[in-house]
């Protein structure tokens, strides 16, 4: 029974497919690729904002898998859609030539790359899990785009992989899109800085404020600016690209601010977890100025890496610098983190383990104080946030590690 239910979801899938892709030849919008290790989800949002006001505009649902969200995101297009905006992630080889057998942009961007799908289990490698992303611009053809970060160095090498054309966005005055790194200023309101970008041949320069949480975020903003721009190469986006950042909120469980338990005030985090982000998450915290209460960090182990004990310890080198109170660290890989942190100088009064989210919740409930901030980052699999139902009371209906998430949410 089982065999037969399982093949009878791969013919319905198959001809979903087949079908999204013959629905999706008979018309001719802009399409836009995105992909990398962090920040798709929120570029993809911002570029979806933007381009709304100029047209009818299609995007992937940010609660779907992406091996279903293709043919489903095709088959909502319709004969007056002028946009497609496609986040692609991939954990597997050969995911992103599946996904363009339906997808076909002809602007594409790579947000970052960081070491994440990267076990055996999954990419195998940096290497393979670099060749694999660097897909989205390979695909373009000489008429196309890619945007690509040049501060990352994964992706900054990709350039010589496209016959496109290459926009770069990053901190350094040569890009395309040039952040003000010294300029950005980080509160719980939000985040604002200085950016310019080239118009031709003059630079140009933004005052971008926005409701996002993070110097981190002005990546996602300079990326979805220049992938606007490469749609809409004849029109002035400026003034409506920062009125629409202006009004942008934070993801839920995407660094948004949240009434925490007991009293405390969360930075919630906890949907997804890698080395870059979750350096990124920690010096944000940090760059907070925040007199109420205590900072507070609590981070969980990272899975799928091809190094875990690398990744771990590389948290622990930041730790020592950082304004940040006290540390706890979830789960056996993050004993890394903590040995790496203690002898680079960190006092061992200022960090705490926990073996998983329970032994978290012991310690949290009578550490906690009200007015606390405290930042909470993980991933969706080990679903952290039961430690927020345990501290508010809530029932609990998964007590493993790695928690069944379609049903403990």
């Amino acid at each position: 029974m089982i065999n037969k239910v399982f093949f009878l979801k791969n013919v319905y899938h198959s001809l979903r497919r087949y079908f999204a892709c013959k629905w999706l030849s008979l018309f001719h919008p802009i399409q836009i690729g995105i992909t990398g290790s962090q920040g798709k989800t929120n570029t993809t949002e911002i570029v979806t904002k933007v381009l709304e006001k100029f047209g009818n505009t299609v995007r992937t649902d940010i609660k779907l898998d992406t091996t279903y969200n293709v043919p489903i995101t095709a088959l909502r297009v319709r004969p007056y859609t002028e946009f497609i905006v496609w986040e692609l992630g991939i954990d597997h080889p050969g995911e992103m030539d599946h996904h363009h057998e339906i997808a076909s942009p002809s602007i594409s961007c790579v947000t970052g790359i960081s070491s994440v799908h990267t076990d055996k289990e999954h990419m195998g490698s940096m290497e393979v899990y670099v060749k694999e992303k660097r897909k989205i611009i390979e695909h373009l053809n000489e008429g196309g785009t890619a945007v690509l970060n040049f501060d990352n160095k994964y992706t900054k090498a990709m350039a010589s992989f496209t016959k496109a054309n290459v926009l770069f966005f990053g901190s350094s005055k040569d890009c395309d899109f040039y952040i003000d790194q010294h300029s950005i200023t980080v509160d719980l309101e939000g985040t604002k800085g200085t950016c310019y970008f080239r118009d031709k041949n003059s630079i140009k320069k933004l005052e971008i404020k926005t409701g996002l949480i993070g110097a981190f975020h002005f990546y996602n903003i300079a990326c979805s600016f220049l992938l606007v721009q490469s749609a809409l190469p004849d029109k002035d986006i400026s003034k409506i690209f920062i009125n629409v950042v202006s009004k942008l909120k934070p993801l839920a469980g995407r660094m948004s601010v949240d009434q925490g338990p007991l009293d405390t005030v969360l930075l919630n985090d906890s949907l997804r977890a890698n080395p870059e982000s979750t350096k990124a998450g920690l010096e944000t915290l940090s760059s907070i100025d925040y007199k109420k209460g205590r900072k507070i960090a609590v981070i969980g182990e990272m899975g799928e890496l091809e190094d875990p004990e690398k990744e771990h310890r590389d948290t622990g080198r930041i730790l020592k610098n950082l304004n940040i109170d006290y540390i706890i660290c979830i789960g056996k890989l993050r004993k890394f983190t903590i040995d790496q942190a203690l002898k680079d100088g960190l006092s061992k009064d200022k960090i705490h383990y926990a073996d998983n989210v329970f032994d978290a919740y012991e310690f949290l409930k009578n550490f906690l104080k009200k007015d606390d901030l405290w930042y909470l980052k993980g991933s969706l699999l080990r679903n952290y946030n039961r430690i927020l139902k345990l501290l508010n009371g809530e029932d609990m209906c998964c007590h493993e590690t790695l928690c069944p998430y379609e049903h403990c949410k």
